[in-house]
This record gives C-alpha cells, structure tokens and sequence, in this order.
C-alpha cells in the first residue's frame, strides 16, 4: 500500500527539470506540473495568445476521475492508484490546477494536446502525493494509468460537451432569466402608460408601455427555451469510442459506467453517445447548441437597439426612455449621456453571430471518422456564452433596472399620432380615413381639426371613436 501524502498543490523548485515522450527529452519549468508533449506544444503552437478556456480542464477533471473510478472499482487500477488519480481529478475540477494548463487553443484539431497536457499535470501531480520524482512516470504513467481507456479523441469531445452543458445552465441561461425578470418587472410597472406604436420606423396604431416590454420578456424567454432544447444533444457523451467509436483497448460498458460517473459528479444527466462513431466523427450537438446560444443573442440584439432608439435624444430624438447616466459620453461634448450598455450588447451580439458562423463551418469540416477542428468550436462556444451571460448582467444591473419613462414626451407624441385615425376607418371607411390622415399631414393640423373640417364624422364621435386607451 503506497502512503499518499496530503501536500498543497504547488511546486517551489526554478529552472528546469528534464521531461521525456516518444520524441525524447525536453526541458520543462521546474515549478509546473506538465511534461514533455505540454511543452512541445507550447513551442510548435505559439500562435496569437488564445489559450484553451480553463472550463474545458475543469471538464477533464471529471472524466480522469471517472475513468479511474470505473477503472478501479473493476480491479484494472490498484485501489490506491484510483484513489490517488480520482483525488487530483478533483482537484483540477476545483481549478486548483489552472496555472498549469497553458496550451493554445491552435492545436491540433482532435484536442490531443490538451488531453496529453491534463495526462501529464495529473500524473506528475500524482507522483508527487506519493513523494516520487517528478517526470519519472512512476508509479503513475500519464497515458498507461490517467489515460487508461481512454483516448484523445473520445475525451476531447466529452470534455467539451460537459464544459458546455455547464457554461448554459450554471452561466448563461441564469443571467438570462435575471434579465427577463428585470424586463418583466418594468412591463408591469408601465402596464397602464399608452404610446404611440410604431412600424417600418413609421407612426403606427398605440399600445401600452407594458405590452411593448412584455414582448421583449416573451422574446427572451422563448429563446432561452430554444436554447435549451437545442442542446439537449450534448448530454450524449462520447467517451468510451476510444480512437474511432470502435472502443477499442476499452472494456466492455466502460462508456456507460463513466458516463454515470460524470453524471454523479456533475448532476447532470450525461449519457454514453447511442453511436460513437458519429459522437467522434460530427460536430452537429456543438452546432446546434451554439444556434440555441444565436438565438438568444438575436433576440437580445432587437431588445438593445429597440431601447437605444426609443432613449435617443434627449432633445433630438425619440426620448421616450432615460437611461441611468453610467458614465460621461463624450471627451469633447460636455454632458453628453451615450447608451453604452446597448452598444455593448449589441457589439457582444455582433461577436456571438461570428463564432456561431465560425462554429457551423467548422462543423462542416469532419473528415471520415473524426472531426479535426475541435478546439476552435469550444473555444467560440464557451465565449459566447460566457459574454453573452456577462452582457445580460451588466445591461441589466446598469440599464434596465434603472431605465425610467418620459411620460411627457410619450403623451406629446400619443397626442399628435395620425395613425389612430385607424379607429374610424370601420365607422367612415378607409378612403375618408385615409383621407383625414393625409389632410392633417399636409396641413399641419391635428388628426381631430382635419376630421372636421371634411365633415365626415361629428366632434361627438369623433371624441367617442378616437380613444388611445380603448386602441390598446
């Protein structure tokens, strides 16, 4: 029985200590955890400085630690191997371990670097619980026990699936729901307050304050329930196919004990993939997930420009809408207010229609039974989602809730509306109606003096027929 010692993570040593893989040795920092196929990819990779999301490791955590549960519970791991592998599995879970995930999200496409980089973190972690040599590979191996079972590519997407699963429901759909609420609170509030409507940019019949918002509430809400249902295929998960979906030099149910495992440690309902081969092979639950996640940046878009158009002013413009002064808008105007927060989320929006496009071409890209363009797919799936959920936050935290009306301007323009001459077309028919609408334009005057002057309906009807508050 191997003692395993209760250490902190974190290594004190500098310089460098020698690492070794199937290319030979290589130098590594002597404070991190990662070894030789880490490093290589360090320096074959240095492109930009787009680096893996942290989320994907976290994710990585619970399949070593399932593997070596499932592994050990079935006697191909000494018990005190998958106790040790499933101890600092937990750990990366906790994020404990991020200093030492440092790869770049340009690697290749099956995500094998990353995989090999969690392999080596948690074996040298390992070897150092038990007081053995760092990238000695002994008593822990990086693929003979951390990997056991498992390859690169059914761990990648199974990674990416549960990192994804839990960006939506733990981030994104939360913060979205926070921001429906704030709108809704809003539309009650205003349910009573009557404004003009508008269509094509152009005067339209009225509505009330509170209809207009309840729409923007449905919007939102019926979106985030698109995007749920739209990744309910990303709980199907692939680990267990092994290099093509064969599963080979993985045991017989080996999928589904750890897709249970995962679905324990998580509390989410994952699931072994009904086929492995298309779980390796396509990209479509990522796709269809990431056009839930569109949706929702589609609707919050309108919602954004609506509010900044309807606050534009405060004497030019629309200037139905305050919105709280966050900040000055101008270095050269003095008192200048900009809708910041819209342009913010709008621009968010802008960027989560981008990696949509960039996730469904990529998507496309699979090549017999692999699809090789993985990392840039989690990497723009887990950005959209993560700045969509911030957008919402902020643009609620600091516009919504503090949005108030211009009862005065509204009622000006409810008052000066020619549009609510659609109230007497059915009494006068629509060629008079038309008629007075286009006379009060031309002159200047009010819907009411024009309808008059024609004669066609008396004043009493008229007060009678022309109500805002009956049109709504």
């Amino acid at each position: 029985m191997t003692e395993i010692l209760d250490l902190p993570v974190g290594l004190t040593a500098t310089g460098t200590r020698t690492e070794s893989d199937a290319m030979g040795t290589i130098e590594v920092p002597a404070d991190r955890y990662w070894g030789a196929q880490t490093q290589r990819s360090l320096i074959h990779f240095s492109i930009g400085d787009d680096r893996m999301p942290k989320a994907v490791y976290h994710a990585y955590g619970h399949i070593k630690r399932a593997a070596a549960l499932v592994n050990g519970r079935a006697g191909r791991l000494e018990d005190w191997m998958a106790r040790l592998i499933a101890r600092v599995g937990g750990e990366a879970i906790a994020g404990e371990l991020d200093d030492h995930f440092p790869l770049y999200v340009w690697q290749t496409g099956s995500g094998t670097q990353s995989n090999m980089n969690v392999n080596e973190v948690i074996g040298n972690r390992a070897i150092q619980l038990v007081g053995g040599e760092l990238g000695s590979k002994s008593p822990i191996h990086p693929n003979d026990h951390v990997n056991m079972g498992l390859s690169s590519y059914d761990t990648f997407p199974t990674a990416m699936r549960i990192a994804s699963v839990r960006v939506l429901h733990e981030r994104l759909l939360p913060s979205v729901e926070l921001l429906c609420a704030a709108i809704e609170a809003k539309a009650a509030a205003w349910r009573d307050v009557v404004k003009i409507g508008r269509t094509h940019l152009q005067d339209a019949v009225p509505l009330t304050v509170g209809q207009e918002w309840t729409g923007y509430a449905h919007q939102l809400r019926r979106a985030a329930e698109q995007a749920t249902a739209s990744a309910e295929g990303l709980y199907e998960l692939a680990a267990g196919g092994t290099a093509v979906g064969t599963g080979l030099n993985a045991p017989p149910g080996f999928g589904e004990q750890i897709a249970a495992e995962i679905a324990a440690s998580t509390g989410y309902p994952f699931r072994t993939a009904a086929d492995k081969f298309a779980a390796l092979a396509g990209l479509d639950a990522m796709v269809a997930a990431s056009a839930g996640v569109r949706g929702l940046a589609v609707a919050l878009m309108k919602i954004a420009n609506d509010i900044r158009w309807l606050a534009s002013g405060p004497r030019a413009g629309l200037a139905e809408l305050r919105l709280p002064a966050n900040e000055p808008g101008s270095s050269i105007m003095p008192g200048k207010v900009n809708p910041t927060q819209c342009e913010a989320v709008v621009m968010v929006c802008i960027q989560v229609l981008a990696d949509d496009g960039a996730i469904a071409l990529a998507g496309s890209q699979g090549n017999f039974e692999l699809n090789t363009m993985r990392p840039i797919v989690i990497a723009d799936f887990l950005h959209s989602a993560t700045i969509l959920a911030d957008a919402c936050r902020t643009f609620r935290e600091y516009c919504i809730e503090g949005i108030e009306l211009n009862t005065r301007q509204i009622e000006e323009y409810l008052g000066r509306s020619l549009m609510l001459v659609t109230a007497l077309a059915p009494a006068i028919g629509y060629d008079h109606a038309s008629e007075i609408s286009h006379k009060a334009d031309r002159e200047g005057t009010t819907l009411r003096e024009a309808a008059l002057a024609t004669g066609y309906i008396s004043a009493e009807d008229f007060d009678r027929i022309v109500d805002p508050r009956g049109m709504v």
